[in-house]
């Protein structure tokens, strides 16, 4: 079994919910950390951050964190969280263009 340390990201999450991540076929990710940053140069933004289930079940992981002018949300001690494949991570904002994401994991194949 090979264990590979790899992020993902998603700049200018929106007002629509969008993918960061995928599990592939024949993988099993634990999720080792999370970062969220406001983009935007004025105001609060809010966002969260939801585990798409393959076989539902879908849950926020973060929700509705504020994040202010310029500033940073880490989750990092987030125990083992273990994601199947075809699972998903989404994000999504309640201002246009105004959060940036940054995934970390450790894909097992």
């Amino acid at each position: 079994m090979a264990n590979t340390f790899k992020s993902y990201t998603k700049a200018s999450v929106s007002t629509s919910t969008v993918d960061i991540y995928t599990v592939p076929s024949a993988t099993t990710t634990i999720v080792i950390g999370v970062a969220l940053a406001n983009r935007l140069g004025t105001g609060t933004v809010y966002a969260d951050i939801l585990v798409d289930k393959a076989t539902g079940n879908d849950v926020y992981m973060i929700r509705n964190v504020a994040l202010y002018d310029g500033s940073s949300f880490t989750l990092a001690d987030t125990g083992k969280i273990i994601l199947e494949t075809g699972d998903k991570m989404k994000a999504i904002s309640n201002t246009s263009n105004s959060v940036d994401v940054i995934l970390s994991v450790l894909e097992q194949t």
